[in-house]
Order: C-alpha cells, then structure tokens, then sequence
C-alpha cells in the first residue's frame, strides 16, 4: 500500500500547473516565432522551443514546485530532469508529427493538445524521480 505521502497535493500540482503556464508561454511563442518569423520546420521548431522551455521548468521547478532530494547534486538531479523531459520531447514531438501530418491539425492547437498530454507524464515522473517531500 502506497504511503499517504506519496500522495499529490493540490498546493504541489497548483503550484506545478503556474510553472507550467510559464513554461507554455516560453515553448508556444518561441515556436511560433521560428516557424512564422524564421521559417523554421514545425517539428525543428517544436524541438528547440521545447528544449528552452525546459531550462526554464527546470529552474522554477525546483525553486517553488518540488523539495531537493538531499541524496541528489544538482548536476544528478540535472541530468535526471533532463532525461525525463527527453521523454517528455519524444511525447511531443510524436504527439506533433501525428496531429499535424496525419490528422491535419494545425500546429499551433496541435502544441496546445500536445502540452495538455505530456502534462500529466513530466508531473508524476518529476513527482517520482526528483521530489524530496512536499513543498
């Protein structure tokens, strides 16, 4: 049985979903700014923006979201986020390939669905892997 702890609290997921807002902000006008402004592919775009996003995440996060591990270093702790939002980018830019070449959804919307689905994977695996209690 899964201890009462390691239950979600809505302070922690409120405060996840603010972080996010701000990282949206970050990903979505950085995209549309390569694509239209710059001409870069969707999916390029998509990528780079994503990954700009997540610095951002990264250090709001673990400023105002989740308690350091004591067991972790940064740079572990670094490289843990990193590699679930690795996970996370593959969601997206899956997520993006199929909405935008196979169900002919704008890429814009298709961004916004895309960042609602991969939500859900970045706060319970940042929850998992990167929380040492509850903030």
């Amino acid at each position: 049985m899964r201890n009462a702890l390691n239950k979600p609290t809505a302070k922690q997921f409120t405060k996840f979903a603010l972080v996010g807002f701000t990282s949206l902000a970050v990903d979505y006008l950085l995209l549309i700014a390569l694509v239209e402004l710059l001409h870069v592919d969707y999916l390029v775009g998509t990528t780079l923006a994503f990954i700009a996003s997540v610095v951002v995440n990264y250090f709001l996060s673990m400023r105002f979201v989740f308690v350091r591990r004591d067991d972790l270093s940064r740079k572990r702790e670094f490289t843990i986020f990193a590699l679930l939002s690795a996970i996370g980018l593959g969601l997206n830019d899956l997520f993006m390939f199929v909405g935008v070449a196979f169900l002919s959804v704008g890429y814009q919307a298709m961004k916004l669905i895309s960042t609602f689905m991969v939500t859900w994977y970045n706060y319970f695996s940042r929850r998992r892997f990167l929380d040492g209690g509850h903030a």
